[in-house]
């Protein structure tokens, strides 16, 4: 029954936002003026230097999580790219790499868990991961395509006090960067909650501006930018 629910929650904020949606493109085409436009963040080069920290809204102590983000790269080959790392003095506690083979992952303080999908390019991606320690659920999501589930570090939790990094893997607290590692490309909308999203929901963020995370929150997140990250605003 609550599942029924949560369900039909996620149905109906969906629907509400595809009406908003519609209006705005309406409103748009009457003529009137002003835009919906978003921070977006430029890598432009490979560099062991260039980074943005993200200050989250509350500590990263998580049994669960949703993690989206949209991003685009023109790196190919067997090259590792960090895509998101919140790393501990001690520990990677959550890295998400796309890996030499192409391939995606995730690591939580330990071996990884990996996805075969297709390749990140210069068209932008809407990514999503999902984990819950409860089970060790974990899957991706593609433009709003789900992968297949994997059970990954089931009763494993992570451990807040660390920072997070966009643009570069710490192999320490806020060093030992890798130029070879790091991020070019644009990325944006990297949003992250501390509970799984249901198919729905993420879904439904594919095709409207995604909504805010309870722990990030890209509309309202402080950035701490380091070396050459370029912030535009990009109108949607």
């Amino acid at each position: 029954m609550l599942s029924e629910i949560l369900l039909n929650e996620d149905v109906a904020v969906c629907a509400a936002k595809m009406r908003l949606s519609f209006i705005l493109f309406i409103t748009i085409s009457a003529g009137f003026s002003g835009t919906l436009a978003i921070r977006s963040l430029v890598f432009p080069s490979e560099t062991n230097t260039s980074y943005v920290e993200m200050i989250p809204q509350k500590p990263l102590s998580l049994k669960a999580f949703t993690l989206c983000m949209r991003v685009a790269t023109e790196l190919s080959g067997r090259r590792e790219i960090i895509l998101f790392a919140y790393r501990t003095r001690d520990y990677d506690e959550l890295n998400v790499w796309r890996e030499l083979d192409g391939r995606l992952s995730f690591y939580l303080s330990g071996d990884p868990v990996f996805f075969q999908v297709p390749d990140l390019g210069a068209l932008q991606t809407r990514l999503c991961v999902t984990w819950d320690s409860s089970s060790g659920a974990a899957a991706l999501f593609i433009d709003g395509r789900k992968s297949l589930t994997k059970i990954y570090r089931k009763g494993h939790t992570i451990r807040a006090g660390g920072s997070v990094l966009l643009g570069q893997d710490p192999d320490n607290y806020l060093g030992g960067f890798d130029a070879k590692q790091s991020f070019v490309g644009e990325i944006s909308e990297v949003n992250l909650w501390d509970y799984v999203l249901s198919d729905t929901a993420v879904q439904c963020m594919m095709t409207t501006k995604m909504s805010g995370g309870n722990v990030l929150d890209w509309e309202t997140v402080e950035f701490r930018p380091n070396g050459a990250v370029v912030e535009i605003n990009v109108n949607l």
